[in-house]
């Protein structure tokens, strides 16, 4: 008797080229199963899920795409002809049912078209990317259980070519297909040879009894602001047999406990009959719940997720099927803001400013994992980002993207797959009547619906990027898609029940609960009409993002810059000729034009000069670059202040003039240079810590363009009995300019300025300063922001911090190191020794206040005596070390007093010789912080956390602009 619930059939598979194999799908399948013993077989170990690339490149077949010009090597299928990327995939499994049982075979995901081979029977899959597929196999499993499967997959239909010039979506053919359009290469995308052809997503059988539970709908509604709550469950109920089936069903609502413990809050039970072959949509009676733990996204509170579990117990069988699905109690409304035009959200009630960005997927060959998708999110939350849209070229997110989003509180943005450039406004203009078949589109978006609308982290579904769809699916997606009366309450508040007229419980909507926006553009994003008004896409003078002219619209889906990755990145991705930086061309003008080398433009590299737009070369600003090295240190100084400037410029003008932006984009799905916080090794740029100061909960910031200070509270509670500190350092490590503020109250959701930062006007300013500013609890020094920027005189440069360089400031790390099996976690006290702490200010040691379910708190205490709780997990290795013998001193020798400036960690295997091009990285890596400062007798805490791979040891390593290498060893 085969178990109740689901395999996944992810091991064991084999591939070939359809062109190389002369058997059929039912030989296959019955008398001639394909083998790799023979060293003249076409077939080769494959990559599922994955695509026919995947494939290819884990057998060595072909060169990887991603590095350097190596994708220019590999095979265009529109030069080979689609029949090239036509593979077979084989795999056995064991099944064996006993009586009344069923089995299915699914597949969550294929590109684009296939058939499916099981012991000799033929079975059909229908086009489209975006669509589960489900076969009954109950009887066509072999009575001993043993069962081989053999699946055809095709290209899509449209795979066009790539013009010579490249372009948005080649010559835009895939748009006819309903398909991911990225593939045929953008303007920081190289095309994907094989369009990503492939079983690309979760291959799984599902045994069930007589009765088969599909796809619940769960959805909360709320009242008495938010005290009184019910959870709706519909879900559709299949009977397989041949009579009638006497049902008990049941749903279980619980949530976890420390300790391993779970509490059941519900378990309801209901009696349901069901006739032979019946197929039909039961609901549950609503539960009712008191003042349950709401979801919040981050920044604003715990992510609270209840476990729902539906199990089907049949009359004289006993359980015949369970689903279990994790839940959030949480209302999303999204309406336009009436103040500012922008698109306005609402969660809980409290309005949210969005800052966050998009995304296009994990990696352009879909190669998806769980491990990958959580380090994706969780960087994404680690910048303090509360949004990511699914741009429309990509895919619509996978259930593991969606669950890490639901863990860290990420908001989602999901696009449908209609793009401007491929559907009807591109250059040519091409398919302005979108994909040739509608009706696939429909049944793939609905579908999607189906697969993700649980998931508490999806606030909205668009309809295209720069583009609405065709009339008829536009309209079919809103009539499919509208809300339900709970959820029409424009304020974001409670709805009266009592008052609210309803024929239909919620969760018998497809979803009923998410509003539909038919463009990227159109209602409340850029200006609201569909005008090309997003962007821009290039480096911009930091003090324009604060400038009242600067951006027009209240909520900017798109606004994009630079993303140059460390040297050790680059090293590793391209061969040496793409080590070369970029030569610098003086222009007529006086502004300068990068010119980079064929491998970074190949690349999609976007230069950090703009002449046409009076942007001097904010490389160039730190001095001319010797080498790779020198040239992306640079590149992060700017990639700090780029992002933080970005960030800052929009939240200075929270809900006054913006109710959101998204940066394009957070990311790259392959090696770009473009356009990115972390590179595709999981790398962090210094913009990713640009990011993770500006998006701050509470936050302090210099306003570039007035030099005004600002407190940002983006949080619903008023900040009382605050005070900020603002230091001046000069490159000799003196103050000459120091003030506290009077004590302040901070309204809520609320960007306030408080006084001038006059240093720049006094007679005797030095032309290069760091500043230095602390928010904080007057009670008991409690940070609960802290900023640090490096500024120049108006008019002039940052090329004083070349000679700076030489000089040397001492600087002692204590550190302690957990271990547990593979996993690192290091906590670390840095302290700039220079000099004692200046005795005007107490705050030297940065005890850090974790603000309102913001992130990680900051590390422990008892290395440096602070107050930060500790973890349960942190009070266990306490307890372990005793004495704390584990602790590490390190220093770096110096006699010179001044700022340590841009300190950075990285971790590395430790080796004893290493080859240049060699990448001994160990990534990724969780930092607490990185690129930061510290002022003389200043300290900070930070925390790494990474998995290290069998048998390497690691080798911390702090960088700085003006610090020796210092190894920290374990």
């Amino acid at each position: 008797m085969a178990e109740i619930g689901k395999t996944v059939l992810d091991k064991g598979w084999l591939a070939a080229r359809s062109t190389e194999v002369a058997l059929t799908g039912v030989q296959l399948t019955t008398s001639d199963p394909p083998s790799i013993a023979d060293p003249t077989s076409p077939w080769m170990e494959a990559a599922v899920p994955g695509t026919v690339l995947g494939t290819l490149l884990k057998n060595k077949l072909i060169p990887d795409p991603f590095y350097g010009l190596q994708n220019e090597a590999i095979l265009d299928i529109a030069d080979s002809g689609r029949e090239y990327y036509t593979f077979w995939f084989f795999t056995s499994f064991e099944c064996k049912l006993s009586n009344n049982q069923h089995a299915d075979l699914n597949f969550r995901a294929i590109n684009y078209s296939a058939e499916v081979y099981l012991n000799g029977h033929k079975e059909v899959l229908p086009k489209g990317m975006f669509r589960r597929h489900s076969i009954d196999i109950t009887d066509i499993l072999n009575p001993d259980g043993q069962n081989l499967l053999a699946v055809i997959v095709y290209p899509p239909d449209h795979p066009g070519r790539i013009p010579p010039a490249g372009g948005q979506g080649g010559d835009h053919e895939i748009a006819k297909d309903v398909a991911a359009q990225y593939v045929e290469g953008w303007d920081w995308m190289t095309p994907i040879r094989d369009r990503n052809t492939g079983i690309w997503d979760e291959v799984s059988i599902t045994v069930t009894g007589p009765v088969k539970i599909v796809d619940p709908h769960l959805v909360s509604s709320f009242f008495d602001d938010y005290k009184r709550v019910y959870l709706h469950t519909t879900t559709e109920l299949v009977n397989k047999s041949a009579w009638e089936a006497e049902c008990s069903l049941n749903i279980q609502v619980s949530t976890e406990l420390e300790g391993n413990m779970c509490l059941v809050e519900h378990l309801e039970t209901q009696k349901v009959s069901l006739s032979p072959g019946a197929h039909v949509q039961y609901t549950f009676p609503q539960l009712f719940f008191y003042k349950p733990s709401l979801w919040w996204p981050n920044g604003m509170g715990k992510q609270s997720l209840y476990n729902v579990e539906i199990t089907v117990d049949v009359k004289g069988y006993g359980e015949s099927d369970m689903w279990s699905h994790h839940f959030g109690f949480r209302k999303i409304v999204s309406t336009i803001d009436s103040s500012t035009g922008g698109r306005l959200f609402k969660v809980n009630g409290q309005p949210i400013f969005i800052r966050g960005g998009n995304w296009i997927l994990s990696d352009g060959l879909l190669r998806l994992s769980k491990e990958r998708y959580k380090t994706d999110i969780k960087f994404h939350a680690d910048m303090n980002f509360n949004m990511m849209r699914c741009w429309g070229g990509g895919l619509a997110e996978r259930p593991d993207f969606y669950y890490y989003c639901d863990l860290y509180g990420l908001l989602v943005w999901q696009e449908f797959w209609i793009t401007g450039d491929c559907d009807g406004r591109g250059d040519p203009v091409s398919n302005p009547d979108g994909p040739l078949d509608h009706e696939l589109f429909l049944f793939c978006a609905r579908d999607t619906v189906k697969l993700l609308r649980n998931h508490p982290s999806l606030a909205l579904w668009v309809g295209g990027n720069e583009q609405v769809p065709p009339s008829d699916i536009n309209e079919a997606l809103k009539n499919d898609l509208q809300l339900h009366p709970y959820f029409e309450n424009s304020n974001g508040g409670e709805t009266s029940k009592e008052h609210t007229p309803v024929t239909k419980e919620p969760s018998e909507y497809l979803d009923g609960t998410r509003v539909y926006v038919q463009g990227s553009m159109w209602d409340g994003f850029a200006d609201g009409k569909g005008n090309f008004t997003d962007g821009p896409y290039e480096i911009q003078n930091p003090e324009d993002f604060f400038k009242d002219d600067y951006y027009e619209y209240g909520f900017n889906p798109e606004v994009g810059s630079v993303g140059m990755p460390v040297a050790a990145t680059i090293r590793a991705t391209m061969p040496p000729e793409g080590w070369q930086i970029p030569l610098f061309r003086k222009l007529s003008d006086g502004y300068v034009e990068e010119v980079p080398n064929p491998i970074w433009e190949y690349h999609k590299y976007i230069p950090y000069s703009k002449p046409e737009k009076k942007v001097h070369d904010q490389v160039l600003l730190y001095g001319t670059s010797n080498d790779l090295d020198d040239f992306c240190l640079k590149a992060q100084l700017v990639n700090y202040v780029q992002y933080r400037a970005l960030l800052e410029g929009w939240t200075s003008r929270m809900w006054t003039k913006y109710t959101g932006v998204l940066i394009w984009k957070t990311q790259n799905p392959w090696t770009g240079l473009r356009g990115q916080f972390y590179d595709h090794l999981h790398d962090q740029t210094a913009g990713f810590y640009g990011c993770r100061c500006a998006a701050e909960p509470v936050h302090v910031q210099l306003n570039l363009d007035t030099y005004f200070i600002e407190v940002v509270n983006t949080t619903s509670e008023q900040l009382s009995e605050v005070a900020i500190e603002v230091s001046v350092w000069d490159l000799d490590g003196e103050c000459p300019y120091y003030k506290v503020s009077e004590k302040l109250t901070v309204p809520p959701k609320k960007t306030m300025p408080v006084f001038e930062m006059e240093y720049p006007k006094q007679e005797n300013a030095k032309p290069v300063y760091f500043l230095l500013l602390k928010f904080y609890n007057v009670s008991d020094n409690g940070i609960l922001s802290r900023n640090f920027y490096w500024l120049h005189l108006s008019g002039g440069d940052y090329k004083l911090l070349e000679p700076y360089r030489a000089k040397k400031i001492p600087i002692k790390i204590t550190s302690l190191t957990f271990i547990n099996g593979s996993r690192y976690e290091m906590r670390l006290h840095v302290q700039n020794t220079s000099k004692k702490p200046d005795s005007r200010t107490t705050l030297h040691e940065n005890n850090f206040v974790t603000i309102n379910g913001g992130c990680d708190s900051e590390p422990a205490d008892y290395l440096t005596g602070g107050r930060n709780e500790i973890s349960s997990f942190k009070k266990l290795w306490r307890s372990i070390i005793g004495d704390h013998s584990n602790v590490k001193v390190s220093e770096i020798n110096g006699t010179e007093a001044g700022v340590a400036f841009f300190l950075y960690f990285s971790v590395n295997a430790a080796k004893k010789s290493v080859k240049e091009e060699e990448d001994t990285r160990i990534l990724p890596v969780h930092y607490s912080d990185n690129y930061f400062s510290l002022v003389p007798g200043e300290s900070m805490k930070i925390t790494l956390s990474f998995e290290v791979p069998p048998g390497v040891t690691p080798r911390v390593t702090l960088h700085g602009w003006n610090n020796q290498a210092l190894q920290i060893v374990h």
